[in-house]
């Protein structure tokens, strides 16, 4: 498994301005959190989802490629840090009363 941060500086509100994935060895997403703007978090993974986030219909591109759309600055990030938010996400839809 890979992980990565993307942030994506627009002025959309709702759109998501923080991407973090799971991606496994072909690029495919397994788990996904969004961040949007006003502190709402998505996500997805196999087994359950939350908002509009979905995992993605085709593999994640290269880090390189993602950079070059300018508006987005991906990086790699441990499993740790991914696992993180994940369990904030959880957090959160337990006080929402979605989980």
């Amino acid at each position: 498994m890979r992980y990565i941060k993307v942030r994506w500086t627009h002025s959309l509100p709702n759109e998501p301005t923080f991407l973090y994935s799971e991606l496994d060895d072909h690029g495919w997403e397994t788990r996904k959190v969004e961040i949007f703007p006003d502190g709402r978090i998505g996500f997805a993974s196999a087994s359950e989802s939350a908002g509009s986030t979905r995992l993605g219909d085709i593999p994640v591109p290269p880090l390189a490629e993602i950079a070059a759309e300018g508006e987005f600055e991906p990086l790699e990030i441990s499993q740790a840090e991914f696992e993180k938010v994940w369990a904030q996400r959880n957090l959160q839809a337990s006080s929402a009363g979605e989980g």
